[in-house]
């Protein structure tokens, strides 16, 4: 509920820069931004005193006038006016995208996976992408469409790229852990710093099943180009195949999505791992085996040492994984129904790998104290309103985790019983996504011309503003969601970050393309963009090539990334204005 309630305050900056933007464009208004920024001749060719006094270079001194978006939007001429208008038109842009994945995480909540996670998710998070791909090349002349939708390539090359590169390699940094002798990372231990073969992050083997459904998505992009690598006259054919096969693999990709959810499951099993800790918890307070946090608060080492010894029966100094078969057994968590010998050894299987650290398939007391600690403080941190110094934090922490392994065993597309007034939330979430598509249907077209007479005012190509610019207004929300949740330094959570940022270059290549070619094959424009094309099928095949055939990505591997961004500005400016392709 309080998260609800920061996402309608969240409302009160975007409805300012609405407002300020109404005022700009309102008929006394009309010409403050082309006053503001001059070089002392107005937009009727008449003498001016000027606010800020610039190159020529960087402002238009024709007395072309400008069109005002929708008749009361402001537009300019000059180059800071519309850098202005980038900025806040990027920011209306950028609430929208972040009201389409609250609202959308609030639906998921509530209804389950799912159609509504494989199928309706998935699109909406791509829709601010679509929406501004689709208004690049809508309206206007053929010959203006021609060149106004080199902004929507700009985007989509943009957006893909900065998902692989920049995105990927911040992950992989925020992210990193310390690698073991197996070369697997060691959740939530960072002692070795920068160390570029020592750290990293590793992920599951469904994330480079992800990583390889990126790469099928490259299709279309091989398709389009083979009548111009051909040099076939007919290359709408190319354009209407591409489009029918992206349009084929956006319905296979969702239902793929509704009927293989391998996310949530890795969501479930996470969920009954932690409640099994959650239980060994319980279990040691209900013995009065001694308080797990002493009178500060923090992890009692002496009880914990305390329980190590009633698990170890043999006596060895080790739990090995009868021992924790036999505990667990014990323990008898009915919410889990472990009744299967091969579920409670599975249950066993995941204490050992998440506490073992030295690869023996067996537990020391260290080991054992550690892990123990770890799931203290989590537990602190899940219920701290219970008080950390009682012993009624940690039956919180255990029905919490029941609730959770609940809530995801029984979740479908009906209502979870257990979200306190459902109706009400599931109001909120609608209006979230009716206000987010709403938002990025209005300010799409303002966006992409602001870019377009910013590019003619600075004479810097259009492809380049939205292939920087754009995307930042597109898939900020989501890449601070991705860092965020990296940070946390485990491999199921770096496993579900880059399993997101595959599945958004996905959609990119899909969904977005298809809008793409949708729209170069209804206006019948010229489809001239192999330079465009060749750094995403670059980055995209490097990428997946890298990450399908590995789980463990060494600090090092970030540089890859990293450099592949430059690299992809570079390549396009060589092959079209060097050799000219475009």
């Amino acid at each position: 509920m309080a998260r609800a309630r920061r996402r309608s305050a969240s409302l009160l900056p975007t409805l300012v820069v609405f407002a300020l933007l109404l005022a700009l464009g309102g008929t006394s208004h009309a010409r403050i931004l082309s006053r503001f920024v001059s070089d002392g001749v107005d937009v009727d060719g008449e003498s001016t005193s000027s606010v800020i006094s610039l190159p020529r270079g960087l402002i238009r001194t024709t007395q072309e006038s400008c069109e005002q978006t929708y008749g009361f939007l402001p537009c300019t001429t000059t180059a800071f006016g519309n850098l202005f208008l980038i900025l806040a038109y990027g920011f209306l842009m950028f609430k929208a995208a972040t009201f389409l994945s609250s609202g959308s995480e609030l639906l998921l909540e509530i209804m389950g996976p799912g159609i509504v996670g494989g199928l309706f998710l998935p699109i909406l998070g791509a829709l601010p992408d679509a929406m501004l791909i689709l208004v690049s090349g809508l309206s206007g002349s053929k010959e203006t469409a021609q060149s106004q939708v080199l902004i929507g390539m700009g985007l989509l090359a943009g957006s893909t790229v900065m998902l692989l590169t920049l995105l990927w390699g911040s992950c992989i940094v925020v992210g990193k852990c310390d690698l073991s002798d197996r070369n697997t990372s060691l959740d939530m231990q960072d002692t070795k710093g920068f160390n570029l073969f020592g750290s990293g992050v590793t992920t599951d083997i469904q994330t480079s099943d992800a990583a390889k459904i990126m790469g099928i998505s490259l299709l279309p992009f091989i398709v389009v180009q083979i009548p111009k690598v051909f040099h076939h006259a007919d290359q709408r054919l190319g354009v209407l195949l591409a489009l029918i096969l992206s349009i084929l693999l956006v319905i296979s990709y969702c239902l793929y999505q509704v009927f293989q959810p391998w996310i949530q499951k890795r969501r479930l099993a996470y969920a009954k791992h932690k409640h099994v800790i959650s239980g060994i918890l319980r279990h040691a307070q209900m013995e009065a085996i001694g308080r797990l946090l002493d009178e500060n608060g923090e992890p009692n080492r002496a009880v914990i040492h305390k329980l190590f010894k009633k698990i170890d029966l043999d006596r060895n100094g080790l739990l090995s994984r009868t021992e924790l078969r036999a505990f667990i057994i014990g323990i008898k968590l009915e919410e889990l129904d472990l009744d299967s010998d091969e579920e409670i050894d599975e249950a066993a299987d995941k204490v050992i790998d998440d506490f073992d650290r030295t690869g023996d398939s067996e537990i020391n007391a260290d080991e054992f104290t550690k892990g123990i600690c770890k799931y203290l403080i989590e537990a602190k941190r899940s219920v701290s309103n219970s008080g950390a110094y009682s012993s009624k934090f940690i039956y919180d922490f255990h029905s919490k985790t029941a609730q959770e392994h609940k809530q995801l065993t029984d979740g479908s597309d009906e209502v979870v019983e257990s979200v306190e007034n459902p109706t009400l939330m599931i109001t909120k979430s609608v209006l979230l996504l009716v206000l987010g598509t709403a938002m990025a249907a209005i300010f799409a077209d303002p966006l992409v011309d602001a870019v377009d007479n910013f590019s003619l005012a600075t004479s810097i190509p259009s492809f380049f503003i939205s292939f920087i610019a754009m995307p930042l207004a597109t898939n900020s929300s989501e890449a601070v969601s991705a860092i965020i949740f990296a940070s946390r330094k485990k491999q199921r959570t770096s496993s579900l970050t880059f399993s997101e940022i595959y599945g958004g270059v996905t959609m990119n290549n899909t969904l977005c393309l298809a809008v793409f070619l949708a729209l170069v094959f209804v206006r019948g424009l010229t489809w001239d963009f192999t330079s465009e094309v060749l750094i995403i099928l670059l980055v995209c095949i490097v990428m997946a090539l890298f990450t399908s055939f590995r789980t463990t990505f060494p600090l090092w591997t970030c540089f890859i990334a990293y450099l592949l961004y430059p690299l992809s500005l570079l390549l396009v400016y060589i092959l079209d204005f060097v050799f000219g392709w475009s």
